[in-house]
């Protein structure tokens, strides 16, 4: 992933109010390896339910809100991230929501997908249990998670 600046970030928002892009939290951009991310996801400390997606397309970054929801899935099962494909306790999977853009997403029109809580699906494709992975299997994870991720986000932008 190229580099972002906080102000890439706020101008790549394509589903966020006005008063949302006011207090966006951002994440400590010094700390981010981004040679080793797909896309910079990040919870806000402030709104326990809300998240952001940040990743590029096409040259430009595209930012999208994601709302978590109030319940999660039942302790004792497994779930799968929509996202990076990792099976993991289903406490560590949450639905996540994201409003679509323009005056659809005004209008509560909404699209939903299973992710990681922690949005750090990046990391969970470069680790493996018992052994480390083969660098080509990690070429292949990172680019169909970035397809995942794109493909989401195009369904965002969707506005009919």
């Amino acid at each position: 992933m190229k580099q972002l600046t906080p102000d890439d970030i706020v101008s790549s928002f394509v589903n966020a109010t006005p008063e949302q892009l006011e207090r966006l939290p951002l994440p400590g951009l010094h700390e981010t390896m981004w040679d080793e991310r797909e896309y910079l996801g990040w919870r806000d400390p402030q709104a326990a339910r809300l998240g952001y997606i940040v990743h590029w397309a096409d040259d430009r970054p595209v930012g999208i809100v994601v709302r978590a929801a109030s319940g999660g899935l039942n302790r004792g099962i497994a779930a799968m991230c929509s996202f990076c494909r990792s099976s993991q306790p289903a406490t560590q999977v949450r639905m996540f929501s994201a409003p679509r853009a323009g005056e659809a997403g005004l209008n509560g029109n909404t699209i939903g997908t299973y992710i990681c809580e922690d949005l750090a699906c990046s990391m969970l494709i470069r680790i493996t249990p018992s052994q480390p992975l083969q660098p080509d299997l990690v070429e292949t994870r990172s680019q169909r998670l970035l397809e995942r991720v794109q493909g989401f986000t195009a369904d965002v932008l969707k506005t009919a």
